[in-house]
Formats: structure tokens, sequence, C-alpha cells
């Protein structure tokens, strides 16, 4: 039997009962912009309509497209938060949930940040979690701290993860571990 993972099916009820909560045919209330500040979380919602959203649909329409062509139509979340230092430059964070696109780790989450007018750029890609702002910066932008203890940092260009890969030594080890401990039928 299929069942929607219990993130889609939690998102299917607050829809759903946000719908049942409004007389017919009145319009979807608009959500009103949640900025993030240092040491706190990113607020994703939906704003449909919005600037923030029509920029977000844009920049992901390749997803979005191909979504449409399975029949799916994703839930377009989206948030700003100030991660330079200088004041009045706020990235653009968007989350796209369906079935299809968030798996066990949940949903991914993108970060851009505006270059000039209309333009933007990818500077995190696909994290999965709840991220917050972190009083910390390098270079000039706030750290991203993503699952409360995985801390992202600004290298000039994008961000980058400052956890250690794990020694390829070590994994080496327990491969040859693991296959010595089971070998392969001949």
């Amino acid at each position: 039997m299929n069942r929607l993972p219990r993130h889609m099916l939690a998102l299917l009820l607050v829809t759903a009962a946000s719908a049942l909560d409004r007389p017919a045919g009145a319009a979807p209330a608009q959500h009103p912009s949640h900025t993030a500040l240092p040491d706190g979380p990113v607020v994703l919602t939906q704003q449909p309509g919005t600037a923030l959203d029509q920029t977000a649909r844009r920049l992901n329409a390749g997803d979005l497209a191909a979504a449409a062509k399975r029949g799916d139509t994703p839930v377009v979340l989206v948030g700003s938060a100030p991660l330079s230092t200088r004041p009045g430059e706020t990235a653009l964070f968007v989350q796209l949930q369906s079935a299809a696109l968030c798996g066990s780790a949940g949903c991914a989450t993108s970060v851009y940040l505006q270059k000039g007018h209309g333009e933007w750029s990818k500077v995190l890609d696909s994290v999965s979690g709840p991220v917050s702002l972190s009083r910390r910066t390098h270079g000039g932008m706030h750290d991203l701290v993503i699952n409360g203890t995985d801390r992202w940092v600004w290298n000039g260009h994008a961000y980058r993860d400052t956890m250690p890969a794990p020694p390829m030594d070590d994994l080496r080890r327990s491969i040859e571990r693991y296959q010595a401990q089971h070998p392969k039928p001949h």
C-alpha cells in the first residue's frame, strides 16, 4: 500500500484545514514575509503572488516543469534573510515540497543572493533541515546553521560545509573488513 510520508501528510492536513477556514470563493490569505534575524531561524512559508514567490518560481522553473510533467504540483515555500553584514542585501530561501522532490531526509532548501537587478546566484544548494542564521560571520556574510549543528560558512562565492568528511583511510579499512567477513560466493 502506498502511503504519503509523514511530513507530506501533515502538510496536506494543514493546507486542507486552512482552505476550510475561509469562506467559499475567498482568496487565500497573503502571508507576511518573514525575515530571519542573526541567531534565528529562517521561516519558510507559502506566499502566493508575492515578489519572493514569483522569483522563487522563476529560479526553480526547471524543477517545477519536470514536476508538472509527472502530474505533480509542488508547494513553493519562500523566506528571506539578511545574510550580508551590509544593510539591504537580502537572500532568498526556497524549498519545493512534493512527494517526488522530498526524500527521507526531508525537503531540500536552496539559497540565492541577488547580484543585480533581477539577477540571482545560487550560493547554497539543496540542504535538508531547518536553516538558521548565526551571529558569526565570514567574509562579511553570516554563517548558516543547518539542523542546529551543521555550520556552513561563506568562502567569498558560496557557502561551504565545515563538517569534515570521514577520513578515506578509515572508510577503506571498513570496506576491506566487511569484504573479508563476507566473501563473495563463486
